[in-house]
């Protein structure tokens, strides 16, 4: 018996207590900015998540910072160059170019697996 916490709860939002996955504020001191709270992720998803951002001309900042290692939390700040495209717009985009990746990452892997497999069927 240990007061740890379980460990799927650092990944799995607990619906019943009312936990949501993304929530947006708009910053009140600055145009065009405001910050996503994102729950159950880390560093992996933060930095893609940016970086993907930064590729956008309409983006002039994107930042995210983890306020402490044992909340899996992740801040993620975005600032849009002008009031055309809001920030939930280029995230949106952001995260629909990074799902588009992925399916031709796996999709790539899947057709060299096979490849290779063809190639060396009567070795194994």
């Amino acid at each position: 018996m240990t007061n740890a916490p379980e460990r799927s709860a650092c990944f799995l939002l607990d619906e019943d207590a009312g936990e949501v996955k993304i929530t947006y504020t708009p910053d009140t001191k600055v145009a065009n900015a405001g910050m996503f709270i994102i729950n159950k992720e880390d560093h992996t998803l933060g930095n893609l998540l940016r970086m993907q951002l930064l590729r956008n001309p309409e983006v002039r900042f994107s930042g995210y910072r983890i306020p402490h290692p044992l909340i899996h939390l992740v801040e993620l700040k975005v600032q849009t160059s002008s009031g055309n495209v809001s920030p939930v717009e280029v995230v949106s985009a952001a995260i629909e170019d990074l799902s588009n990746e992925s399916d031709h990452l796996e999709t790539a892997a899947r057709d060299a697996l096979d490849k290779w497999r063809r190639n060396n069927a009567g070795q194994m």
